[in-house]
C-alpha cells in the first residue's frame, strides 16, 4: 500500500546537481570567499584618551564602564581598566553597583 514518498524540491535539486556533477555547496563557498557581505564594523581603539575620559566623567553625574566605553570609543575592558586605575589615583570614586557593574562618580575637589 505504501509506495515512495514525494521528494521535496530541494532534494530534487540536490539529486539533479549530483547527476550533473555539480556540488551545491560550491555556490555557497564562492559567496563567502568574496568577503564583500555585511556592514562595516566600527573601528575600536584600545587606549583611553585620559583627557577626554576625565572630561566625560566630570561632565556627567555618574558614569558606568559601558557609558565611558561608548562615549570614548574604546573597548569595555580598556574603560574598566581606566576607571579602576583612576579610583586608585583618587580621580573617581565608586558610589554603587554590584557584581562588577559599578557606578563611578568624579571626586569633587
Amino acid at each position: 500500500m505504501g509506495g515512495t514518498k514525494k521528494v521535496s524540491p530541494a532534494k530534487q535539486d540536490k539529486t539533479q546537481n549530483a547527476k550533473d556533477g555539480k556540488d551545491p555547496k560550491d555556490s555557497k563557498k564562492s559567496r563567502k570567499d568574496r568577503g564583500e557581505g555585511g556592514p562595516r564594523k566600527a573601528e575600536i581603539t584600545v587606549m583611553v584618551n585620559e583627557a577626554e575620559a576625565i572630561k566625560i566623567i566630570k561632565s556627567s553625574k555618574v558614569v558606568t564602564v559601558h557609558d565611558l566605553a561608548r562615549q570614548t570609543g574604546v573597548k569595555i575592558s580598556a574603560a574598566n581598566a581606566f576607571l579602576i586605575e583612576s579610583t586608585k589615583k583618587g580621580i573617581v570614586k565608586r558610589t554603587g553597583g554590584y557584581s562588577g557593574h559599578y557606578i563611578y562618580q568624579a571626586v569633587s575637589s
